[in-house]
């Protein structure tokens, strides 16, 4: 099964794209290879890049905030856990305070940094990294993998607020949907949204073996998905076949 998502706001699409650039980190730092670690680092630059964003901060402790008194109103209720629901909140109020004691954006403690940002300056630029642009640079990759890890570890951390906050969020997002199977005849599959009640995350889970590639769409009214596949080029064409995929809304 492929598991698909589509954010329906900003602020989601957002906190997708730096989840996937944090588990693109997670996965780069460990390898031993320079290239890998060249990488990391810029990763480690794209995510300083997404995470610029002047109200994302404040956008996330407000979604915490919201989350927190969300769940505080479920004291007393017989159907749940305390000991559970002092875990989450417990979990909420860590996230909270690292990423409120954070200062400035993420990773803004890596710009006094005169090396990384003269790497970050030239990164972008097709082959700007060459050992005589960057004779440091180029150096620092022959080093010790060591070293290149240590180095790149302690990078991440001044991160790793923005990370927590993040796998938080959009771990209770995920949490508030409740997946079910739904059939597209003819390959396609249109469901009107109800009133009163924002969706956030549409989650598709399709199977691999069908060969299909689902193309989505959706605002706060409705949501519509067609089931494409790939032509001999390569290119994305409307499938007429009826098929079936498992749907989660969150909010």
């Amino acid at each position: 099964m492929i598991l698909y998502e589509y954010p329906f706001n900003e602020s989601i699409r957002t906190m997708l794209r730096l989840e996937h650039l944090f588990d693109r980190l997670g996965q780069l730092i460990p390898r031993p290879d320079a290239v890998d670690h060249h990488f990391a680092l810029s990763t480690i630059f794209e995510i300083m890049d997404v995470a610029s964003r002047a109200d994302l901060k404040s956008d996330l402790l407000k979604e915490l905030e919201r989350h927190k008194a969300q769940l505080n109103s479920y004291r007393g209720n017989p159907a749940i856990s305390e000991a559970v629901l002092n875990q989450v909140i417990g979990r909420i109020d860590h996230a909270y305070d690292g990423l409120n004691q954070l200062q400035g954006k993420a990773g803004q403690a890596l710009t006094t940094n005169e090396w990384l940002m003269s790497v970050r300056s030239r990164i972008s630029i097709p082959g700007g990294t060459c050992e005589f642009d960057l004779p440091a640079y180029y150096a620092w990759q022959k080093g010790p993998v060591e070293r290149r890890q240590h180095d790149l570890q302690n990078w991440t951390n001044t991160l790793m607020p923005l990370a927590e906050a993040l796998k938080m969020l959009l771990g209770l997002l995920r949490d508030s949907g409740h997946p079910h199977m739904v059939a597209a005849p003819g390959g396609m599959y249109q469901q009107s949204l109800p009133p009163g009640r924002t969706f956030q995350l549409l989650r598709l889970r399709l199977d691999a073996g069908l060969g299909l590639v689902p193309e989505i769409s959706g605002h706060r009214l409705m949501v519509a998905i067609r089931l494409m596949r790939q032509d001999a080029e390569g290119r994305l064409r409307p499938s007429n076949e009826d098929a079936g995929f498992e749907l989660t809304l969150c909010s």
